[in-house]
């Protein structure tokens, strides 16, 4: 078990994913995590398949290794009680959108004043500045301002992606800062406000994106360049049963390779035509299409060319890498959660599983969180 951010208390304020996945690596890391609900709950209990209890599988999943609790911000017996709680916390994980907790009266100057210690990350959708402050969205509107969908999909239009990119980058990303800010407060001794804007995790990408805008004068086309389908050797071809395979031959050697396996060495100085390489990738294609997904792993599966089978979801836990590495595991407590583990192994040991959702009362709560005071 991970235990670096043991006697870290996390209050997670966060609904659906990018805050509670962000507290979720927290709690993996070894802190205690409690997830704070308005009495209606957090909307994501009721999204995705519902287990036999009522609750969304997909809510325990993200939630698991978390103390959730209720609690009404908007009475004066919450308002009490989350004042305790902050005295008492290290990390506060909050998505409201700007201006929200301030109304309730709980701006982050007034956090700091009860806890100068706290590290309070505020990740809403645009950030607690600028003209959309303040605007609704989620996954697909963040991917869509900050070019995450720009640069991605065919020619005829962008495609939306699974997982949320933008609700799980910018999880790990606000995970990853919390983290940094609680090593700087050993040095300092103080705690710290973090502004982090969900779109803008995924616009911390687009460096290369803008850089070859900037250079070369015009916007990166979609399925254009040699990372977004412009490119016969880094490509997902079709086979003849209906799977795909994925190509990353991105390197001459390992084009070569592939273009020799396939008896076709006239393509290996092809690599480096213009973009889109349109009619290299259909006799690519034409050729791919012509066998199973079984020949094609036969043939390259052994050779160093940058291949692999586009692997079904439901393959997934019986694949021999995956079962390998330990990453998957099945709550033993809720029947249908699949755990995907954080991916680490800590001094050649595997992650363990998380312990599943509990819940508390917010007295017994303030109870074992001020025993020490």
């Amino acid at each position: 078990m991970i235990s670096f951010l043991n006697g870290i208390r996390v209050l997670d304020l966060g609904q659906f994913l990018p805050g509670p996945y962000c507290a979720q690596i927290l709690s993996d890391m070894g802190a205690e995590v409690v997830k704070l609900e308005a009495p209606g709950g957090d909307p994501m209990r009721f999204f995705g398949p519902i287990g036999i209890d009522g609750l969304s599988l997909f809510y325990k999943s993200i939630n698991a290794g978390k103390t959730v609790t209720s609690l009404d911000l908007k009475s004066e017996d919450g308002k009490t009680a989350f004042t305790q709680l902050i005295k008492n916390a290290d990390v506060l994980v909050e998505s409201f959108r700007p201006g929200s907790l301030e109304r309730l009266g709980f701006a982050s100057a007034y956090l700091k004043s009860l806890n100068p210690r706290l590290v309070h990350c505020a990740l809403s959708g645009f950030g607690q500045s600028g003209p959309y402050r303040e605007r609704a969205g989620h996954d697909i509107n963040y991917m869509a301002l900050a070019g995450g969908l720009a640069a991605s999909g065919s020619g005829d239009k962008p495609i939306v992606t699974s997982p949320p990119v933008a609700d799980f980058a910018s999880g790990s990303q606000a995970a990853s800062a919390v983290l940094a800010a609680l090593f700087g407060r050993e040095r300092s001794g103080k705690g710290c406000y973090l502004d982090m804007s969900i779109s803008e995790s995924v616009l911390a990408w687009q460096g290369m994106n803008l850089t070859a805008c900037n250079t070369e004068n015009h916007q990166p086309e979609r399925a254009g360049n040699l990372l977004n389908g412009g490119a016969a050797c880094y490509q997902i071809y079709h086979t003849r049963d209906g799977r795909f395979i994925s190509l990353g031959a991105i390197e001459p050697k390992f084009w070569a390779n592939f273009c020799t396996a396939l008896a076709r060495p006239d393509w290996i100085g092809r690599q480096n035509e213009d973009m889109p390489q349109t009619a290299l990738i259909e006799d690519v294609t034409a050729e791919i299409a012509q066998q199973d997904l079984a020949h094609w792993q036969n043939l390259l599966d052994p050779l160093d060319c940058c291949f692999h089978a586009v692997v079904e979801i439901g393959q997934l836990a019986e694949h021999p890498q995956v079962k390998a590495r330990g990453m998957l595991s099945k709550d033993p407590g809720t029947p249908g959660v699949v755990q995907t583990l954080y991916p680490a192994w800590l001094d050649g040991s595997p992650p363990e599983p998380r312990d599943a959702l509990r819940t508390a009362s917010c007295e017994d709560l303030l109870e074992a969180w001020t025993s020490n005071d």
